[in-house]
């Protein structure tokens, strides 16, 4: 059922009126960022962290979470597991409630930490795909769709695109060449065993400058589309390549991780046709945003440069938090004050077709399923703007299902 903005805003908070001075008093819920805000995501992190803090600014104006303000602390590592690591320990110590560091090394890194200390670490978008069983990483929350859950919702929009059989259909995997650009493979190819499709895999060198290699390959196999794994500026990089192979762009369908300045250094004419799967409302226009703008941009009040406010990456933030700012209300309404690491878990474990109002695809958690669900949508660049190619779906569950209990098996296994 469809969520209105309002009253979720009311739900997390308390009224205006006389709100501010008891919120002073009250101890803070406090949400730790690690992220990668001087390297490797330095185009999209930064608008992740002044998103989550606008959000807890409008949600502390009208009483915090349930009475109590919210305090977001960043810090960067850079996208390297040991800083990762010093961040966790320096921010578990803080008295964080959650940790977040959107980096799949940084997450994979500090993740037997967190399993160990009984603390709950987000990790959304990123990390391991199997940390959606709930039975084996019972501090882990991917909410959303993994990079598996994706794949596979991609590859589903392939099929309909290819008069719903893939057998002979050629599907190229362009990918960063590191742990975090693999991590599609097990499901792509247990795809392909089962739809016949075939599968190319071209890697490409970091930092994604010169993808020559990799792209003169892609036009030797000749795909009838290519799924792009790349963020920020490889995604230009990308379609430099392209243009150079004849590779036509309506063939490009590419993960969440591209956003409106990368269009505009393709050029907004040249993306036309592009894809990318998503699972947050991109523009504008969501009632959430109106509001921050409203209340604190027009006023001189947030959180970082305006222009960030038309960036898909500040919606990624304000979509992740909303479902973490609503489990923390309900963990306080359910199991009362102090906020635990245990009731937080549960919080998570409480959502159910949590939408923030249209801004994320519905998500229902449960002590089994820590993703919510995997929906994601597609959507294309039509020269000006975003536009949704199908509904908020969900593919292939059970091949998902099984590759994920094949690694989460494999980890409680091992531990590692």
């Amino acid at each position: 059922m469809k969520i209105k903005l309002l009253s979720i805003l009311a739900g997390v908070g308390l009224a205006l009126s006389s709100a501010q001075p008891a919120l002073a008093q009250a101890q803070p819920v406090k949400f730790a960022l690690c992220l990668d805000i001087s390297k490797v995501y330095a185009s999209v992190m930064p608008q992740v962290a002044q998103a989550t803090r606008d959000y807890a600014q409008i949600l502390n104006a009208k009483g915090g979470i349930e009475g109590h303000p919210i305090e977001i602390m960043v810090q960067d590592h850079g996208n390297e597991p040991q800083r990762g690591i010093e961040c966790y320990e320096k921010m578990k110590g803080e008295g964080a409630i959650t940790i977040d560091f959107m980096s799949t090394p940084v997450s994979r890194a500090v993740l037997p930490r967190a399993m160990n200390d009984g603390f709950v670490m987000m990790q959304s978008f990123v990390g391991r795909g199997d940390a959606i069983d709930g039975d084996v990483f019972k501090w882990i929350f991917p909410i959303g769709p993994t990079l598996w859950g994706q794949t596979a919702n991609i590859i589903h929009y392939i099929k309909t695109k290819s008069n719903n059989n893939l057998k002979g259909v050629k599907i190229a995997l362009v990918y960063m060449d590191n742990p975090s650009g693999a991590e599609p493979m097990p499901v792509l190819k247990a795809l392909a065993a089962r739809e016949g499709f075939e599968l190319g895999l071209f890697p490409y060198a970091l930092p994604g400058n010169d993808q020559t290699s990799a792209w003169t390959q892609v036009r030797r196999f000749n795909p009838d589309w290519v799924v792009y794994l790349g963020i920020a500026g490889m995604h230009l990089a990308a379609s430099r390549e392209m243009k150079r192979n004849g590779i036509s762009m309506d063939k490009y369908i590419t993960y969440p991780y591209i956003n409106e300045a990368n269009i505009a250094d393709i050029g907004t004419e040249t993306a036309k046709g592009l894809k990318r799967s998503i699972n947050v409302a991109s523009g504008q226009d969501h009632p959430l945003i109106q509001q921050i703008i409203k209340d604190l941009y027009d006023k001189g009040k947030g959180n970082g440069d305006r222009k960030h406010l038309n960036d898909s990456y500040y919606n990624l933030g304000l979509g992740n938090y909303s479902s973490v700012f609503e489990a923390a209300r309900l963990a306080i309404k359910q199991y009362g004050w102090p906020l635990t690491p245990d009731k937080m878990r549960r919080g998570l474990e409480s959502l159910r077709n949590f939408e923030g109002g249209g801004l994320i695809a519905p998500v229902t958690v449960t002590a089994k399923d820590h993703g919510g669900g995997g929906k994601s949508r597609i959507e294309m660049w039509d020269g000006a703007k975003w536009v949704s190619q199908t509904d908020w779906f969900l593919a292939y569950g059970d091949v998902v299902q099984e590759e994920v209990k094949k690694g989460s098996a494999e980890f409680a296994k091992n531990k590692q």
